[in-house]
């Protein structure tokens, strides 16, 4: 039984435990991006707490042109999908798929080097995107020359996983290398796509060159890392076998065939052929077989062992993502319906979604992984696993909080936009409740980021404040 949960997720078997070297894995590079990552996700909370008070308080700040919406607003999207989920994302596959493959990193030397221009990108974005210096493209805000380098590191990135799965000692893959590869690969294409396929178009073929990039990027680059995580970590922190392999590679092969069509959905009634919306229809509703199969398999491989969650903080982090997964992803095919995208299309409802999905899901199976591989590769017991469930319910209330009242917010908002008769400056000045929650619940999500990054730097530099890490060094 043993042998089998350490299969499921891809470790070698007991059985072979002393041909294997825990050892071999130096983890640099890992450790660099997770400590980058956290620092920088610790950053950009501070700037979406500024962006969410703008709302409830617009002249906040307006006499300082560094500090305007305009120029904040690209920060904290750039920011937190990059300089945060990304690169956190990347440092726990460093982690995972030399493991997967019985092997160490095909070279830490690469690792670093990819490392090391990431944050230049990072802080290079920061710098401006501060300064306004700006394409004025949704999510593809990045100067020319930060997105030349971006596709560098992406292919430095790509090279070393790729390798490392090239030399590896296991002939089958586990599912969570499927995803990883399958990232790096519609990465490169969703990228270059959003990025620098559009310069070539314009007017409306922009603008669908432009939302396929937008939808993508959540879709063909944080869903799939993130569900490699998520599969790689739910049989792991529960110590239980996935419960099917063969639905995992339907999941996978579904969402590489689905997903990519679904773009257009955010531009339905607007001025594209209607052939074109209805295919993004159809494609949105079909993504409920991925996402059905994902989830399905999740808590099948959870039967049984739901008591784990009183006290398992990692797990905690993975199922409430894994159920955020599934809202967002029934909230997408509904959104492409013509008759709900007429209310919902272009008012706060959507934030409020992509949120869920970018913080309330991918960002939760990070912080999972962060909190599983950071006292693993530093060797250090975490610093305070009360501090850990402090983070959970402070992410868990704020997110609820912020992503149920803009759905509620949105709704109320496109029905004032569809009648004439309410002038639009009243639909504003209506949702200024709408927005004085969502900045209270900002602040405890913001509560929730530095708890979990004060117990992980603390893990990190070797503080101890667990009981248990005590009574550990204590018995050794």
């Amino acid at each position: 039984m043993q042998n089998e949960i350490a299969k499921s997720a891809g470790e070698i078997p007991v059985s072979e435990a002393v041909r294997y070297n825990e050892s071999l894995h130096q983890d640099t590079t890992a450790k660099l991006f997770l400590v980058s990552s956290i620092t920088y996700f610790f950053i950009v909370g501070i700037v979406a707490l500024m962006i969410a008070a703008k709302f409830v308080w617009p002249e906040l700040l307006g006499t300082v042109q560094y500090l305007t919406y305009g120029r904040l607003r690209p920060l904290h999207v750039n920011g937190m999908l990059f300089g945060w989920l990304l690169a956190a994302d990347m440092g726990l596959m460093y982690y995972v798929v030399p493991r997967l493959c019985g092997v160490k990193l095909w070279s830490e030397k690469l690792g670093i080097a990819t490392a090391a221009l990431w944050n230049f990108i990072i802080l290079g974005a920061v710098v401006s995107t501060i300064m306004g210096w700006n394409q004025g493209w949704e999510y593809a805000e990045l100067p020319m020359f930060l997105d030349v380098l971006v596709v560098v590191a992406w292919i430095m990135f790509g090279a070393n996983i790729f390798m490392t799965v090239a030399i590896r000692k296991y002939t089958q893959m586990y599912v969570t290398i499927w995803y990883c590869l399958g990232t790096i690969l519609w990465t490169a294409f969703v990228y270059l796509t959003g990025n620098f396929a559009a310069l070539f178009a314009t007017g409306v073929n922009q603008a669908n060159l432009n939302w396929m990039y937008v939808h993508n990027a959540v879709g063909l680059i944080f869903t799939p890392v993130g569900l490699a995580i998520a599969y790689y970590f739910i049989p792991k922190t529960s110590n239980s076998p996935l419960h099917s392999h063969k639905l995992s590679m339907i999941g996978f092969w579904s969402l590489a065939f689905v997903y990519v069509w679904t773009g257009a959905h955010h531009m339905l009634h607007g001025p594209i052929s209607q052939w074109l919306q209805t295919i993004a229809i159809v494609f949105s509703v079909m993504l409920l077989v991925p996402v059905w199969a994902v989830v399905y398999n999740f808590f099948a491989t959870m039967r049984g062992q739901w008591d784990q969650m009183r006290d398992n903080v990692p797990l905690k982090f993975l199922m409430t993502g894994v159920i955020f997964y599934l809202l967002t992803c029934f909230q997408g095919p509904m959104h492409s319906l013509r008759s709900v995208n007429a209310i919902v299309s272009k008012t706060d409802w959507i934030p409020g979604h992509a949120h869920m999905a970018v913080l309330g899901a991918f960002s939760f199976f990070a912080i999972a992984g962060c909190y599983y591989v950071v006292p693993k590769i530093f060797r250090r017991n975490l610093f305070s696993d009360s501090l850990a469930n402090w983070s959970f319910w402070l992410f868990l209330i704020g997110g609820v909080g912020f992503f149920v009242t803009l759905w509620l917010g949105g709704f109320w908002q496109g029905w004032q936009w569809n009648n004439p008769a309410i002038p639009f400056i009243d639909t504003v000045v209506a949702l200024k409740p709408v927005w004085i929650v969502r900045f209270f619940s900002g602040i405890f999500m913001f509560g929730g980021i530095v708890a979990f990054a004060y117990n992980i730097l603390a893990t990190m530099l070797g503080s101890s404040g667990n009981e248990s890490s005590k009574m550990a060094a204590a018995t050794a």
